[in-house]
């Protein structure tokens, strides 16, 4: 079973015009070892939606040290803002160059279209990815055992090393 968009004119029929979501489903092109669990409010504001998560679920990383695997719990808590505009969903032509304001870099739908909770739930967890992936505190370089190679910090760069000593002879 899949998380099912919102279509956006049928939370005007809601109290207080707000959906709330118990989620606890797996979200599809995001590799996790359990459902999204959670909950989801989306309010619409006449000229906005307002979505607010609280969210966790548990990714397996590769460590960027010594590249063995490892779980991490990975939790949303935040809100967002995405306007309403009746011509978000026409085809804009736009030249290949042009200059962009800070009022063209928020997010808009069609007020008449739908809310893709699954794909909103997937950009904000690959957001939330750490962007150094260690698996612990204490992780340390594998070592290589070899004697023509000095052993550097990280051994991934050891077949780099290998090259350039080739390269110099």
């Amino acid at each position: 079973m899949t998380i099912q968009p919102i279509y956006i004119p049928h939370l005007l029929n809601f109290p207080s015009r707000t959906q709330s979501l118990m989620i606890d489903e797996n979200v599809s092109e995001l590799e996790s070892l359990t459902p999204v669990r959670g909950e989801m409010t989306v309010r619409h504001g006449g000229t906005f939606l307002e979505i607010t998560v609280k969210a966790e679920t548990i990714i397996t990383f590769s460590c960027d040290r010594c590249t063995k695997h490892y779980n991490q719990r990975l939790a949303l808590d935040q809100s967002e803002i995405i306007w309403l505009d009746k011509e978000a969903d026409l085809p804009q032509k736009f030249p290949k160059e042009r200059e962009v304001s800070c009022e063209d870099l928020s997010e808009t739908l069609s007020p008449e279209g739908h809310f893709e909770v699954e794909k909103w739930l997937y950009e904000q967890f690959s957001l939330a990815f750490p962007l150094r992936r260690l698996c612990g505190n204490d992780c340390q370089a594998p070592l290589i055992d070899s004697p023509q190679i000095e052993v550097s910090a990280d051994g991934r760069w050891s077949a780099l090393e290998i090259l350039k000593r080739q390269l110099s002879q």
